[in-house]
């Protein structure tokens, strides 16, 4: 059986085109022969958009010296741990993992107000509106609606924020983002979703956490996690509650 592979936690420095003033940090959690496992600054686009600039995706490739394939994705101003396969027969390994539920997805949130009860359980039914790149939750199911399910508990709290730990059980569009705007508490910095204010940086305080997966060719699971945002303050409260 061959080496999971390198389990690490240093960023690495790419330099963008030419003309280009800002650089990537390639923070590389896992890499094996058949994926690579990257915790994802807020702001950055996994894919390329309409609009020119870097994604996350070219520069994995231009580190790993060849095409990739995404599993695992984030949206732009989401932080957190984001899975790309280095060939097709991973990438249907990895998506029928995630497909079947059989991956661990877990996320922190800033939210306000708080939730109540502390701790539960969110079910709702999702519209995706491809027009407008957004989707609505309710709270009864129809004709069209995919049913979302997740789990959260209220890990820490400041004068304007409560930090949530979430488990996501399944993986609809825009899902965590949904069902807290349709509860009522929208995360932090979402105005997309109901947020007061959007963060100066345009993130949200969305982090994709941690996440658990078997990894092709090994037989064995092994558990991610990505560290927070370095620099921000209110995520440095949840991280040490």
């Amino acid at each position: 059986m061959p080496p999971i592979g390198r389990l690490r936690n240093k960023p690495i420095k790419k330099r963008l085109p030419e003309g280009t003033l800002t650089l990537i940090m390639l923070q590389i959690l896992l890499e094996t022969p058949t994926l690579i496992a990257i915790n994802k600054a807020p702001g950055i686009p996994v894919q390329p958009g309409k609009e020119p600039g870097p994604c996350l995706l070219h520069e994995a490739e231009a580190h790993c010296g060849h095409t990739l394939y995404v599993v695992h994705r984030i949206d732009q101003p989401v932080s957190g741990i984001t899975v790309f396969a280095k060939s097709p027969s991973a990438a249907a390994l990895l998506s029928a993992q995630f497909s079947a539920h059989s991956t661990v997805k877990e996320y922190l949130a800033a939210i306000t107000p708080p939730l109540v009860p502390e701790a539960g359980t969110l079910v709702h039914y999702f519209e995706k509106n491809e027009k407008g790149n957004k989707s609505t939750a309710f709270a009864e199911p129809a004709p069209g609606r995919d049913r979302g399910e997740l789990e959260y508990s209220t890990i820490a709290t400041t004068d304007k924020y409560t930090f949530l730990h979430i488990r996501l059980h399944t993986g609809r569009h825009h899902q965590i983002r949904a069902q807290l705007a349709a509860v009522g508490s929208p995360i932090k910095g979402d105005v997309k979703y109901g947020a007061r204010r959007k963060n100066h940086d345009r993130s949200i305080h969305l982090h994709a956490w941690k996440l658990e997966l078997e990894v092709p060719g090994t037989g064995k699971r092994v558990q991610l996690e990505a560290s927070v945002p370095e620099g921000d303050a209110l995520w440095a409260v949840a991280i040490t509650a």
